[in-house]
């Protein structure tokens, strides 16, 4: 018989059941498109990705399909979902699953972490989402429910991981993790949190909640949880998307890329961008001319 659930995964997971968000990458079990999707989020919000995931998908369905076109080709159809290196990482991502692989996604976190682009949490997210793992996926969002509800106090890196491995119910990886990531992206906020929303804190089985909420937030200062982003208006990262937004309509002259950038008039930081957009692979040249590889 299966281990009965404890208050806290009984909770989650009917709460899960219910408001679960319908998400395109929640439909499949594919493990490439599962991937393409992990890659996506990073980073960027999920009303972004959304309308351009099945596009990108129709396009590149497989990662032989992927790693049979130019980064240029797979940065074209990264429009939009910014970081644009990410669009780079999986192309070479493809390329390693087709050279090593056989054309598959692997299905180890071992296997996985040779992917490019791939780290600790998309190496799990993969195993929960595609193969349906019963291994925990810590980003922000799950490492702020995991310190709040689940321990009550502020979490070192080693801590997190290990608590969220031994909170998953066995066999309910896939819909567990679900649960856990919409909880901490649309209730148990970094600011605000919406507890009278909560069914951990209306259950009593949030260690936070019952303690009133007290100060010091347990998220604040735990490992995986995120500040929030740098300033990106007036930024290098804003001038290397501009840039690489005139390349997708052609080529750039090297003397004008920082003007492409924004900054017609600083052309030592259009040239340092340059370099670092050439570096990552993002952009190749001539010595005249810039365009995508």
């Amino acid at each position: 018989m299966p281990a009965a659930l404890t208050p806290f995964q009984d909770a989650l997971l009917g709460w899960g059941d219910e408001a679960r968000r319908d998400l395109p990458w929640r439909r499949t079990r594919d493990p490439w498109a599962v991937l393409v999707s992990e890659l996506m989020l990073q980073q960027t919000q999920v009303s972004r990705v959304v309308p351009r995931y099945g596009a990108f998908l129709e396009r590149f369905p497989t990662p032989a399909a992927c790693a049979g076109a130019t980064v240029g080709e797979v940065v074209r159809a990264w429009a939009g979902l910014g970081y644009n290196r990410r669009a780079v990482a999986l192309h070479a991502a493809a390329l390693v699953c087709v050279e090593r692989f056989g054309g598959a996604v692997p299905a180890t976190v071992a296997e996985l972490r040779c992917l490019p682009g791939v780290g600790p949490y998309t190496a799990r997210a993969v195993l929960a989402f595609a193969f349906e793992a019963d291994v925990g996926v810590v980003d922000t969002n799950a490492a702020r429910v995991l310190a709040r509800a689940a321990a009550g106090r502020r979490l070192a890196p080693a801590e997190v991981q290990e608590l969220a491995d031994g909170s998953v119910p066995p066999g309910h990886g896939w819909g567990w993790n679900q649960a856990v990531l919409d909880l901490g992206a649309t209730v148990c906020t970094r600011r605000s949190p919406r507890c009278h929303r909560c069914p951990l804190a209306a259950g009593a089985v949030c260690v936070w909640a019952v303690a009133g909420g007290a100060e010091p937030d347990p998220a604040d200062g735990s490992a995986g949880v995120g500040n929030g982003q740098p300033v990106f208006a007036g930024s290098d990262r804003q001038g290397r998307g501009r840039l690489v937004a005139a390349l997708r309509a052609g080529p750039v002259a090297l003397a004008d890329a920082a003007s492409a950038c924004g900054w017609p008039d600083d052309p030592a930081r259009g040239d340092r961008v340059t370099a670092g957009l050439v570096a990552d692979g993002l952009v190749a040249t001539d010595g005249r001319w810039l365009h995508l590889p």
